[in-house]
């Protein structure tokens, strides 16, 4: 174990970890953020994404040395209480079924529109292609985004 220090939704872990431990555990397991879920564990599904200093990460195979001093900002640390522009979007397209992927898809979203603020449909679906939706919501998902931009909300 390493003393290491993570700043996740705002507020600093002096936490004592493994830091090759991959973020997801230290997110769920150690801090109890468990809007952040496992699926694959390999970074190939996006169910775990969050955001590292604005950018999507896959936390399952994001090490927690790797992301010292950076701000992590999981599902949780968006709005606390679904305000976000993304999150408002998401429930006005009625864009969740079962809702598992959905905090890896609406982090991406909120990554990509961190980035492009007028991402193209081109652009939405590479961005959005890596995050698995076993439910195939991806034409609400596309249009939620597309909301937010069409709103010209901040994220």
């Amino acid at each position: 174990m390493t003393p290491i220090t993570l700043s996740v939704n705002g507020t600093k872990y002096d936490l004592d970890v493994d830091t090759q431990t991959p973020l997801l555990w230290v997110l769920r397991d150690t801090l109890g953020l468990t809007g952040t879920k496992y699926s694959c564990g390999i970074g190939a599904c996006g169910a775990c994404t969050v955001l590292v200093d604005g950018r999507a990460v896959r936390s399952c195979s994001t090490t927690t040395e790797s992301v010292a001093g950076k701000q992590i900002t999981t599902i949780e640390g968006l709005s606390p209480d679904g305000s976000h522009p993304v999150q408002r979007a998401w429930i006005a397209e009625q864009v969740p079924q079962c809702g598992y992927c959905q905090p890896g898809q609406i982090m991406t979203a909120v990554g990509l529109l961190k980035a492009n603020t007028k991402p193209t449909e081109q652009e939405i679906n590479k961005a959005m292609a890596g995050v698995l939706c076993r439910c195939g919501t991806y034409t609400r998902i596309k249009a939620a985004i597309q909301r937010v931009i069409e709103e010209g909300a901040t994220v």
